[in-house]
């Protein structure tokens, strides 16, 4: 359990102005999480905390590599991370009432009372956010030696069937009289 107060940031005592905070991520981190599409993850945080007197900025730069595999050729694949996402906290007397009345995803309340906040779901969102929706080794190395020739080839394979096959729907082919009438 101590490992997560890791993550936890006593705010009430910092002085106004910028703090740094750093991070390095493993795959340690996300055993307290729901199953991760990667491994081998070597990430580092750097957390930049601007205290002001009723709200802190809060940036984050996430850097780093980790292992996913290829959605094209299903080889293994290392990929660099690299993002920034910056998120507003505001220290309010009701939180509860204002995160239903604002609609901001950057902007979070908590309450005047509060003396610590936990940055690891952020952190565990922003990694997961910096991942590209999709991976692939690049058009640039398709032909590669890390690409896998056998997937590649099975699939130009599997979509040169599918043009070869083209059937035309009967609906279409009396459309077709009517293409170049409108001039």
């Amino acid at each position: 359990m101590a490992y997560r107060r890791v993550y936890d940031i006593a705010f009430v005592g910092l002085k106004p102005g910028v703090h740094e905070f750093n991070y390095a991520i493993t795959d340690k981190f996300f055993e307290a999480f729901q199953e991760q599409d990667f491994t081998n993850c070597k990430a580092q945080i750097k957390l930049l905390l601007d205290k002001k007197s009723s709200f802190m900025m809060l940036k984050f730069e996430v850097g780093g590599t980790l292992d996913v595999v290829c959605d094209r050729c299903n080889n293994p694949l290392t990929l660099e991370l690299w993002d920034e996402f910056i998120i507003t906290v505001k220290m309010v007397e009701e939180p509860g009432l204002m995160n239903d009345q604002e609609e901001d995803p950057d902007v979070y309340y908590i309450s005047r009372g509060e003396s610590h906040l936990n940055v690891e779901d952020w952190i565990y969102e922003f990694i997961n956010l910096s991942i590209p929706m999709h991976k692939t080794c690049g058009f640039d190395n398709a032909d590669g030696p890390q690409c896998n020739k056998e997937a590649l080839k099975m699939l130009n394979k599997l979509g040169s069937e599918k043009t070869s096959k083209k059937e035309v729907n009967p609906l279409w082919k009396d459309l077709e009289k009517f293409k170049g009438l409108d001039n």
